[in-house]
């Protein structure tokens, strides 16, 4: 790997760094504004939504200029959001203009990677960018968390600015100057020699032209494999931030500093996992992974026997670790397949455009549990639902982790039923 990819690397680590320091930034705003607890997972359906609206362009608009390019005016996309949410526009509606950023930057940031190198350093590129990606998680939950915290709080009760930003407000103004930094660095990215495609401004020819590649991807065998673990993948990872995260104040009666350094500990596993693929699952053994999905889910299951903090900082170390190290083989082989079968930003699109509409749908569902099921608990809410489980049967806390790591394992058991009918049907190599 040489300094270009390092180069890309860093603006894509500052990037993913600002997004998810602000995701607990906006959290805390929702909180200072007293909105209903539904609303913290619609702020993270918000956010997504636009990679499922805009995935018919934003191949397009990724494949029609040098990609660097492109991720600098989507940084800028997203700085108009953190500005908007600053301005006193609804944090769930201003979230979805940095969401809007973000979908338009992804097929960018991915393709840039697919163009930059040849398809056998492609594992262990994607080692590297997850690594770097679920660094940013740690680093921005861990930044966002202390922003939001009680010793900003603390700091700005007595401090000037205090009486202009709000402490949320003030979050947001530090994820800016991140977004800003990934700006600059986006100016070093090397311009390649590859083959720009024209931008088709007609909307019937864009989705007509997406269709096809997500029909494209869908019917190749060894795409069709790799979307399928990947959208399950990104859309339990999204669900199980929320998870976790009520799991922890809820179950183990943490705050929610707390509980965000849980959630940083599920990224530092997959940052194990991910350096763990790229360094021994070469691209050609990429489905031999797919177990480790379903040790995930079953793990996830286990999450309900836990009551001390040291058994679960190990556990979601674990999950993490067994996450990084299916997905990034697979994801490896999907970039590869769509390259070669619709072009770099073409394919990543579809990516997202499927992996996305999995979020939207298990945060959706997550969040309408949460609103019909859920009740407000006082600070001793794990001897609260001990109580509830033994005199009213399941809380809901409890259905929702069976089912989610019930959904897990089967699914990855039945994309592992349909790799080994491929394999044995000559339709894969392995």
């Amino acid at each position: 790997m040489n300094r270009g990819f390092f180069t890309i690397l860093g603006a894509q680590f500052f990037s993913a760094l600002a997004d998810n320091a602000l995701f607990f930034a906006a959290l805390a705003l929702l909180k200072e504004q007293q909105a209903p607890e539904w609303h913290l997972s619609m702020l993270l359906w918000a956010f997504t939504v636009s990679y499922v609206l805009i995935a018919p362009y934003a191949g397009a608009f990724a494949d029609s200029m040098h990609k660097g390019r492109a991720m600098l005016i989507c940084n800028g996309i997203k700085l108009l959001g953190c500005a908007s949410m600053i301005a006193g526009m609804p944090p769930i509606f201003a979230y979805a203009i940095v969401g809007f950023g973000a979908a338009a930057y992804s097929p960018a940031k991915y393709g840039i990677i697919t163009e930059y190198l040849p398809h056998e350093q492609l594992v262990a590129a994607n080692g590297w960018l997850e690594g770097a990606t679920v660094g940013a998680i740690i680093l921005g939950t861990v930044i966002g968390g202390y922003l939001s915290g009680s010793h900003i709080q603390q700091w700005l009760a007595g401090n000037t600015l205090g009486h202009i930003f709000s402490p949320a407000q003030f979050a947001i103004l530090a994820t800016i100057a991140i977004y800003l930094l990934a700006a600059y660095i986006n100016l070093f990215i090397p311009k390649l020699q590859v083959r720009l495609k024209p931008l088709h401004l007609d909307p019937i020819h864009q989705a007509k032209e997406f269709a096809w590649c997500v029909q494209r991807l869908w019917r190749d065998p060894q795409g069709q494999l790799s979307l399928g673990v990947t959208t399950l993948f990104w859309g339990a990872g999204a669900t199980m931030r929320l998870v976790v995260l009520n799991w922890a104040v809820i179950w183990l009666s943490l705050k929610l500093e707390q509980a965000s350094q849980l959630i940083a500990l599920v990224a530092v596993g997959i940052a194990i996992g991910a350096v763990a693929a790229g360094r021994w699952v070469p691209l050609h053994k990429a489905f031999s992974v797919l177990w480790a999905g379903i040790a995930m889910g079953a793990l996830v299951i286990l999450m309900l026997w836990v009551n001390q903090i040291a058994i679960a900082a190990l556990l979601m170390l674990i999950i993490g670790a067994l996450s990084g190290f299916f997905v990034v083989p697979l994801n490896a082989m999907l970039q590869h397949r769509g390259h070669l079968l619709m072009g770099a930003g073409h394919s990543i699109a579809v990516q997202n455009f499927n992996e996305n509409l999995g979020i939207l749908l298990m945060v959706g569902f997550h969040a309408w549990l949460v609103k019909n099921w859920s009740t407000p608990l006082p600070a001793d809410s794990s001897a609260l639902l001990q109580q509830q489980f033994a005199h009213n049967g399941l809380p809901p806390m409890w259905l929702i982790i069976i089912g989610f790591g019930g959904f897990v394992i089967m699914v990855m058991s039945w994309i592992l039923l349909r790799y080994q009918r491929n394999l044995k049907a000559g339709l894969l190599h392995d």
